[in-house]
């Protein structure tokens, strides 16, 4: 399947936006960087809210090379931003059946309202709506539209975590149905690592990196898209169980992790994150440690920042693994690619909210 293919610069005053690179038609691709970075602006011009005299295609349809430009409503692309945009003089149910009615997809929306849970919000209007139930409606609305593409702008910026836990539930389901490609643009951590499968990182206008969430996160030549954020790892990995003493067990490639009993049926898959500074080295197996989770790992690589400290990239069982530690922690252990180790990990965070 072709991709969605991006290739163009936009100039906005002194900001200028960069970008050539083709992205999956399929999946959740989160766009991820600090505020400024142009993700918002990026959206746009996929959308064809903005010119860019570039090339932007879509599955080998044409929607700008110069010369041609495909108007947005032409294009079939869904957009959800930031604040939900709704027709303040019309209640929910005709937001919703304006946006079926254009799209003739009158026969469908019931479906949508049972799917979404709009039943009990038809007859209000919007300004009666809590945050995460106008942005229910949003994306209902959106998807009525019967998008090829769905552009996700921020759309949990605005949310507390209530209202969060609501909508993160909808936009899995989505993903996961694998029917609807997605761009999710977000600066949060904990959003892209519980979301994404993959990450185009942006940072000034530029590509930083563009990869799997768990290449990207790990990977500190992307490291301008984090702004002040630390890198992290994220592991993948299966909840086996909850122990008698109230800990659950987890399993992945490189092992055993136990964490607080998580409300997550067993044989689920989970996201882990696990920040570099949260992973101790040991050259042997520690003892007499508080610990619960130490790993067998070997040293793929060790990347000096500049300062008195170094990321140390390390393999446990194929999954990837990143420790922050001192350059002098690191010479005196003798820390080497291919050294065998153990890795100690002193928190670990699943990637929920």
């Amino acid at each position: 399947m072709a991709g969605l293919d991006l290739s163009f610069r936009l100039d906005r005053g002194t900001f200028r936006l960069e970008i050539d690179r083709t992205l999956p038609a399929e999946g959740l691709t989160a766009i991820f960087g600090p505020s400024g970075a142009g993700k918002s602006s990026l959206l746009r011009a996929v959308a064809g809210f903005e010119r860019t005299g570039g090339r932007i295609a879509f599955q080998d349809e044409i929607w700008e090379d110069g010369r041609r430009f495909l108007a947005p409503h032409l294009r079939r692309v869904g957009y959800v931003f930031q604040e939900p945009r709704l027709f303040a003089h019309l209640d929910v149910a005709g937001n919703l059946a304006y946006a079926a009615r254009r799209a003739g997809m009158e026969g469908e929306s019931a479906g949508m309202v049972r799917r979404f849970g709009l039943g009990p919000l038809l007859g209000r209007r919007t300004g009666q709506l809590s945050g995460g139930e106008a942005q229910r409606v949003a994306l209902v609305r959106a998807l009525l539209g019967r998008p090829r593409l769905l552009l996700m702008d921020e759309p949990l910026s605005a949310l507390d975590a209530a209202r969060r836990a609501e909508i993160l539930p909808l936009i899995e389901e989505l993903r996961d149905e694998g029917r609807l490609p997605i761009l999710f643009v977000s600066h949060a951590i904990a959003e892209v690592a519980r979301l994404a499968e993959r990450v185009l990182g942006l940072a000034g206008g530029r590509v930083t990196g563009f990869g799997t969430v768990a290449e990207i996160f790990s990977d500190r030549e992307a490291g301008a898209a984090f702004g002040d954020e630390e890198a992290v790892s994220l592991i993948e990995a299966r909840h086996e169980a909850v122990e008698a003493d109230g800990l659950s067990r987890l399993t992945f490639a490189g092992g055993t992790i136990l964490v607080p009993a998580l409300p997550v049926a067993a044989g689920r898959r989970v996201r882990l994150l696990i920040r570099a500074r949260d992973v101790m080295i040991a050259t042997g197996r520690p003892e007499g440690l508080s610990a619960l989770n130490i790993l067998s790992a070997r040293v793929r690589s060790l990347t000096d920042l500049g300062t008195a400290a170094c990321d140390v990239r390390l393999d446990c069982g194929g999954a990837l693994l990143l420790a922050r530690i001192t350059r002098r922690s690191a010479r005196a252990l003798g820390l080497a690619p291919g050294v065998a180790c153990h890795a100690i990990l002193k928190s670990v965070a699943l990637a929920h909210d």
